[in-house]
């Protein structure tokens, strides 16, 4: 579903027309209001279409709410060591604007979202067409998807889920809710909205990416595992295994999830992707934020902008780590070949690459060993292939802006087969189940199956967690909030474990790209960093910012602006959760 319009939900909040007449007070029929429009499917149909449009804004995923989740974790680091660097070092003030940005944009998404759900029924599913139900599961959908973002970036945002109680951003009055509040109403809509929606089997725009009880349903799980509610996460997870809500598969070729066009974006793997219009079929408008109405924008995202090497016009500005490239390179395929994945994630010249998909190609521009690409001219690092045209050989250059016509693939059926293996391994340790569903996932990208003896609980946590985890999914959206939900910020050996992984060189020897660093190293070699040194307790989380809080004398900040020790000592300890131990000699420490 590519959105070529905007809603004319833009115009709630303006009021009626009226004359000032006494004598006559005459309501002109051509102005919608509140009050006349939203009362036929046809009419909240406009206003789902704007809620879609709102998620692919910069704050949310066109540009920095995607790519500031990125940079928190582990697998990615920031090479222009300017843009993204307080989100990269963990160290975000309360006077960046830039981190309110996700703030702003998924609540001008609820706002939407809650008018539709007003129109609907509040509280009450019950009674509603066929029409009505898709509408309404769209936008609980949507509403959940919002707020899970808000909680995994602010932690304690303010709940708004009545309409009429919403006036501007600027008057958002409201306290803030606890992190179980936010988290129960993600639950809950997602979990409403499995129930109204249809599968992707129903066909048409279903097929063609708008959120159905697929897309909830995997979501609904995710929620659930951030609060470690392992054994109800595992029923839904089973339920799209077994095709209760559409039939899902793995891709046999890994890089059909990160190409443009029809024949690949909305695939077989997807349960829910952004949409955004191939390049060449776009407005000519940047669109940066909800307030724009651009009847031209382009419908892009910046994601490849910030990943693209400056040698070919990109911003440069995010690299992968080395940590994920050894990785990489540490384990073979069944018949001694590259890690398949490694081509679409990482932009480097490899001997084996010659003859395999593209080629060694760095946009059209052919790479030699003795030429290899950079990110940052300046600061080197390995380029990132995912979300860009790095690898398809379409273009010759980034074009700069929100012009990347790739879909963002936020979820996958590779995940639901990972996170089906975590769940039943916290519930009940290494079963051949598990591993068995691993394995799929390995073997799609040709590698040998893993033992199903040998393993103890902790094991293969590292094994999904530090290999299988970040060879599938690296550079992606979501390794941050894995950190968080797993509690690694509070761990001595996983936070230790964190630093090595993001340690990375700053250079513009380009013979040193690819090559191993350690930790231990920094104190004697000035070139050396690592983004986890900076971090500070509560930073694992945005800071809510002070102009926010200006506005808002009712609103507290979060564990990042007060630097308490959220997920530890006010939250996880209380819960009793397990934060599970580094395990040696697995993956590339």
């Amino acid at each position: 579903m590519k959105l070529y319009k905007f809603s004319l939900a833009i115009l709630l909040g303006l009021g009626a027309m009226t004359s000032c007449n006494d004598e006559l007070d005459v309501t002109n029929p051509n102005q919608q209001t509140t009050g006349t429009f939203g009362l036929t499917s046809d009419d909240l149909e406009e206003c789902v279409i704007a809620a879609y449009n709102h998620t692919r804004m910069e704050g949310t995923y066109a540009r920095v709410g995607y790519t500031i989740d990125v940079c928190r974790g582990d697998e990615v680091w920031n090479s222009s060591q300017v843009w993204y660097l307080p989100f990269d070092d963990l160290d975000e003030p309360i006077t960046d604007g830039i981190g309110q940005w996700s703030w702003r944009d998924w609540y001008y998404t609820i706002n939407v979202c809650n008018f539709v759900i007003s129109r609907t029924g509040q509280d009450s599913d019950e009674g509603l067409s066929t029409a009505m139900q898709r509408v309404k599961g769209q936008v609980l959908f949507l509403r959940g998807l919002s707020y899970y973002n808000l909680a995994m970036y602010y932690n304690n945002p303010i709940l708004i889920t009545d309409y009429s109680t919403y006036s501007t951003l600027q008057g958002l009055y409201g306290t803030n809710s606890t992190f179980d509040e936010v988290m129960d109403l993600v639950e809950s809509d997602f979990l409403r909205a499995i129930n109204l929606l249809p599968t992707k089997e129903e066909g048409g725009e279903w097929k063609g990416g708008r959120a159905t009880s697929g897309a909830a349903a995997g979501y609904y799980a995710r929620a659930l595992m951030q609060r470690h509610k392992f054994s109800e996460a595992l029923t839904y997870l089973k339920k799209i295994i077994n095709k209760d809500y559409g039939t899902y598969k793995l891709m046999d070729n890994y890089g059909d999830n990160f190409r443009e066009g029809t024949a690949y974006e909305n695939n077989d793997e997807s349960l829910y992707e952004v949409q955004y219009l191939d390049y060449g079929n776009q407005g000519t408008d940047d669109e940066w934020t909800p307030v724009n109405t651009s009847a031209y924008a382009t419908q892009g995202s910046a994601i490849e902008s910030n990943y693209g090497p400056g040698d070919v016009g990109g911003w440069a500005d995010l690299s992968a780590s080395p940590w994920l490239y050894q990785l990489f390179k540490s384990e073979r395929t069944t018949d001694g070949s590259l890690d398949p994945r490694l081509y679409w994630t990482i932009g480097t010249y490899e001997p084996e690459w010659a003859n395999f998909e593209y080629g060694n190609v760095c946009y059209t521009k052919q790479m030699s060993a003795t030429e290899p690409v950079i990110t940052n001219n300046t600061n080197g690092g390995l380029p990132i292939a995912k979300w860009t045209n790095f690898r398809t050989g379409l273009y010759e250059s980034v074009v700069t802006g929100l012009h990347d016509g790739i879909n963002l693939r936020l979820m996958r059926y590779s995940d639901v087969l990972l996170r089906a293996a975590e769940c039943i391994n916290e519930i009940s340790g290494p079963t051949d189940e598990a591993i068995g569903y691993i394995n799929q996932v390995r073997n799609r990208a040709h590698l040998a199956s893993l033992s199903t003896t040998g393993w103890n609980a902790n094991s293969l946590f590292e094994q999904i967690a530090n290999v299988e985890r970040p060879k599938e999914f690296g550079c992606e959206f979501g390794r941050g909030w894995d950190l968080i939900r797993w509690g690694w910020f509070y761990d001595e050996s996983r936070l230790a474990q964190l630093k090595q992984h993001g340690t990375f060189r700053r250079s513009s020897d380009r013979t040193l790209v690819k090559e191993a660093v350690r930790y231990e190293d920094i104190a004697n070699d000035s070139e050396l960093k690592s983004s986890y040194d900076t971090w500070v307790a509560g930073h694992e989380f945005l800071p809510i910012y002070q102009g926010t809080l200006t506005d808002n004398p009712n609103l507290k900040g979060n564990c990042a602006n007060s630097g308490e020790d959220f997920s530890v000592k006010v939250y996880m300890q209380e819960k009793g959760w397990t934060i599970r131990p580094a395990v040696a000699g697995i993956g590339v420490d």
